[in-house]
């Protein structure tokens, strides 16, 4: 008969059996609701083993100035995210925002907290650039930050924090600096996505530059303006955040230590550049959508000149035939016996020498 105070049982039966909790171990994984993506405690910069409800995480860290809780939630609605915007005192207007998302860059601070919303973005790949509906997929990421804590709400399937919170529990050092060096990695990993997007559409731009300047292209504006319809869709991701990360490095927050900022500072000039070169994308497009126009216009003004000459050849027979056609008795050459000749031979050298000097002249 097996040894039945050696067996582990559940904690979720021994919710059912009516047996006490509270001799769980702590190390026992708890299980996690299907938008909590991880929920994990730091100290001094090293995760503590197991798994973790939000309640027992804080109850771990309060006390304590050297950890911190990190909670990820994926697209949370308003029943699920208020256990925990209760557990950690996060104010209501925040947490609406978080819920329903669709907002701009910003950074708030309410009380001994901060909230920062920042736009994630993810180039959609295609087979041409030409051809595309969509080349950004847009997303969000919030970030609630307190003293202990950090809640990082996310929607969109393309936003994931999986290899950033990989890569801070690979660097001690800088994850013992707080919840700050988390809002730092997020910060640096959605500007680092922004420079990988902005590449790419410098490559489809490229792309299509070359198509609206190849003679007989197919390019036509409206593709241009897809193209610029997506530029501006990052420029609304990227534009807004810049007053955000110069108040982070400037000091707007006690929650933001001094050692921080300079990585602040440096994820700003990061953002600088691909505003700068989102900035040169609006631009260029404008510049191709003017280029295509007068394309257009002068294609257009081709057929003209091609539709005029031909209308001014077909104009002599018919004329001539007018002429003749108006049942006259005394008409020159009407009763001649080579008259239906002759009216050919007119005919053919004049639509001839037109003909000749539309050519000459580069109309046909």
């Amino acid at each position: 008969m097996p040894n039945l105070s050696s067996i582990r049982v559940p904690r979720s039966r021994m919710r059912l059996t009516g047996r006490a909790t509270t001799t769980v171990p702590r190390a026992i994984p708890v299980p996690l609701s299907a938008y909590v993506v991880d929920c994990a405690v730091y100290v001094q910069g090293r995760r503590l083993p197991g798994r973790w409800s939000h309640e027992r995480a804080v109850q771990e860290v309060r006390g304590r100035d050297d950890a911190f809780v990190w909670i990820g939630l994926h697209e949370p609605d308003d029943e699920q995210i208020t256990g925990i915007a209760e557990t950690f005192g996060l104010h209501e207007l925040a947490v609406e925002d978080a819920v329903h998302a669709h907002n701009r860059p910003k950074l708030e601070r309410y009380d001994d907290m901060l909230f920062a919303v920042l736009k994630t973005v993810c180039y959609v790949g295609h087979a041409e650039p030409t051809t595309a509906a969509e080349l950004v997929e847009t997303g969000e990421v919030m970030a609630f930050v307190g003293h202990d804590f950090v809640v990082t709400v996310r929607h969109g399937n393309h936003s994931g924090l999986h290899e950033v919170r990989r890569a801070l529990e690979e660097d001690e050092e800088q994850l013992a600096l707080g919840p700050a060096s988390v809002l730092h990695a997020i910060a640096d990993h959605v500007v680092d996505s922004y420079l990988e997007v902005t590449d790419a559409i410098e490559r489809d731009i490229d792309l299509m530059e070359g198509e609206v300047f190849e003679p007989r292209s197919k390019v036509d504006s409206e593709q241009i303006y897809v193209m610029k319809r997506e530029v501006l869709e990052l420029r609304r991701a990227v534009m807004p955040l810049g007053p955000p990360l110069r108040r982070l490095a400037e000091g707007y927050s006690s929650l933001i230590p001094h050692d921080v900022r300079s990585y602040f500072r440096d994820v700003d000039d990061h953002l600088t550049s691909v505003a700068e070169r989102v900035t040169g994308f609006d631009e260029l497009l404008t510049t191709l959508v003017d280029a295509v126009l007068a394309k257009i216009t002068l294609r257009q003004n081709d057929d003209m000149r091609k539709i005029t000459s031909w209308a001014a050849i077909i104009s002599v027979p018919t004329m001539i035939a007018g002429i003749y056609g108006m049942n006259f008795d005394n008409m020159p050459e009407l009763h001649w016996h080579y008259g239906y000749y002759g009216v050919w031979l007119v005919v053919g050298t004049v639509c001839t020498f037109l003909y000749r000097t539309f050519r000459r002249n580069k109309w046909l």
